[in-house]
Formats: structure tokens, C-alpha cells, sequence
């Protein structure tokens, strides 16, 4: 039993630290997890630092140094991150609904209902067809209709594959979301509607879930009048971790990995990507209009839980 903890407790720590080994060298369907540090050791020099909000604060120097080092700034931010493409598979025979992948979303990003970046949709293909649920990030296309309608250059595709939002050049004409097909995209009206309060970041900042900067890249350019969305955890990805909508599914939905290594994992099992498509019947959604998105889904054959539509968690609207 000790040992059996022992590696569950291995396993949950590179789903937490570990996104996937440099050259993702797969021998079969082993690949090396490369872990992280639970912590930044302590030099015992304290630095004064000022926050964001005009707070006076003392930080070890090693961690000081280790922010200084996360920092992106928003030019390195619109290019996105050198050699990766990153994607997204989704196998719906593994969703139950639970909406962890949603709650997680949430409180990394400081959002709150009805905000959702991820949707969680009941799904039924024919009237005599069982439903099934489907998780629906954005799609980060690599043919998005969003960033071509955009007057200022808001909305841009990165190199890398993923769709950011950069809220200070956002006029709010929303523009981009009657264009995206998908309605991935929400709109902040302000009155802090849809964003957490202070004390709810706060704590989520104590626990660790947030992000570095308020660079484009970590999407926290809280504005009303503003549009945003999913954004891929991109921050995180530079970190070599994965999103938190992936690590805390507690059936192991959602995967994430990098199309050009060719390989995604959701922390515990691990996959080529090309082999898992193929095998699966993977495909993208409403393909047919040419967005090409960077979500795969998987079929919801062979489901791992009955459909249950009693047990769906409604968040109230606050």
C-alpha cells in the first residue's frame, strides 16, 4: 500500500510540474517525465520589491531572480514560443462532467460565473442516439476568422498556434466574436461582472495559481469594455506545465501536447498524437468551415461513465 502511494503521489507530481520531455524521445509509449522543483530554494537575502498595486514587499533574491526570468515581454508574447505547436485532444468517452476542467479554468484566471473559457455541452448526434458531453475549449485555429476582422490587431495568431487577446489594444467593437463560429469568446461588461474579487485572487495567488506577470500572454489584462477567452495556459506551457484544466480532470479528459514533437499527455498517459487520431477516429469540429482548428476530439465510443444528466453542477450567477 506505502509503495502504491508512493508512486501515485510520483505520478500526480509530474502531472502537476511536468508537461513532456525536450525531443519527446518515445521508446514504444514510454517517454522521459522530466519533474520540477515543489519549490525555489531560499539564499536568505531579502530584496524590497514594489507590487502592481503599489505595495512594499521583501522577496528572497532567488526569487526575485526567478521572476525576473518569467517576465515575458508583450513583443516575445505575439511570437509565441520558438519550436512548439501546441495542441489540444479531448476524448469525450473519458467526460462525465464533472467540471473541474471549468472551476480550475476559473480560478487560474481569476473569473467567475458566468464566465466560462471552457464550456461543458450536452451533445446528442440523433434523436435515437445516446448524448454524450462535450468540453469545448477555444479552438485556436490555425485559419481564424477572429484575427482577420479585427481593426487594431487585438486578436493575433502566434506562430506557435495559439490565439491571444492583447486587452490594451482591445476597442471592444467585438468584432471577433460574431466572427468566431464557435462563440469561444466573452465579453467583459464591467462592475466586475464575471471576474473574482480581490480577496478570491488573492487567495488563489497565496496557493499558487496564478499567473507571473500581466503580460498578453498570461490573459489576466483584466478591462472592461474588453474581450477574452481560453488562451491555452501558455504561460504555464513556458514553465513546462501543463493547463490546470488538463491536470485536474479527474478522469484524465483533456491532453495537451506539441504537434511537432508529436506527442500529448494529460500527466499520466501519454500518447503520439498522429497514432491517437488515426486509432480513435479523432477529428475537429465543424471542419467542413476551414478554420482548422487545434482541438481533437475523440468519440465518445466505448464511454468510460453512463450519461447522467442529474449529476450536472450548475454554477450560480453572482
Amino acid at each position: 500500500m506505502e509503495k502504491n502511494n508512493k508512486e501515485d503521489s510520483q505520478r500526480r507530481k509530474f502531472l502537476k510540474y511536468g508537461l513532456f520531455a525536450g525531443g519527446a524521445a518515445l521508446a514504444g509509449l514510454g517517454i522521459h517525465k522530466k519533474l520540477f522543483a515543489d519549490s525555489i530554494p531560499e539564499s536568505g537575502q531579502k530584496v524590497k520589491v514594489m507590487t502592481a498595486d503599489g505595495k512594499l514587499m521583501e522577496v528572497d533574491s532567488n526569487h526575485m531572480h526567478h521572476m525576473a526570468e518569467t517576465v515575458i515581454t508583450n513583443v516575445q508574447a505575439r511570437e509565441g514560443i520558438e519550436g512548439k505547436k501546441f495542441v489540444m485532444v479531448i476524448d469525450m468517452a473519458r467526460c462525465a462532467n464533472a467540471r473541474k476542467c471549468v472551476e480550475s479554468c476559473q480560478k487560474m484566471h481569476h473569473r467567475k460565473p458566468p464566465v466560462e473559457w471552457i464550456k461543458v455541452k450536452k451533445m446528442q448526434d440523433a434523436p435515437d442516439s445516446s448524448p454524450y458531453w462535450m468540453a469545448q475549449p477555444c479552438f485556436h485555429c490555425d485559419n481564424p476568422p477572429c484575427t482577420k476582422v479585427c481593426p487594431v490587431d487585438a486578436t493575433f495568431k502566434r506562430k506557435d498556434g495559439v490565439v491571444l487577446i492583447d486587452n490594451d489594444r482591445c476597442i471592444g467593437c467585438r468584432f471577433c466574436m460574431a466572427a468566431c463560429p464557435y462563440n469561444a469568446r466573452v465579453f467583459n461588461w464591467g462592475n466586475d461582472w464575471g471576474v473574482a474579487s480581490k480577496a478570491a485572487q488573492d487567495s488563489a495567488s497565496a496557493e499558487g495559481n496564478t499567473c507571473a506577470n500581466n503580460s498578453i500572454e498570461s490573459s489576466m489584462q483584466d478591462k472592461m469594455g474588453t474581450v477574452s477567452k481560453c488562451d491555452f495556459c501558455v504561460d504555464m506551457a513556458r514553465q513546462q506545465k501543463l493547463p490546470d484544466c488538463v491536470t485536474n480532470c479527474p478522469n484524465g479528459t483533456l491532453f495537451f501536447g506539441d504537434a511537432n514533437e508529436d506527442v500529448v499527455t494529460n500527466g499520466e498517459d501519454t500518447f503520439r498524437l498522429s497514432e491517437l487520431i488515426r486509432d480513435r477516429g479523432g477529428y475537429r469540429y465543424l471542419e467542413e468551415l476551414g478554420t482548422e482548428p487545434r482541438v481533437y476530439y475523440l468519440p465518445a465510443v466505448e464511454r468510460q461513465f453512463p450519461f447522467e444528466e442529474d449529476k450536472v453542477i450548475h454554477n450560480p450567477v453572482e
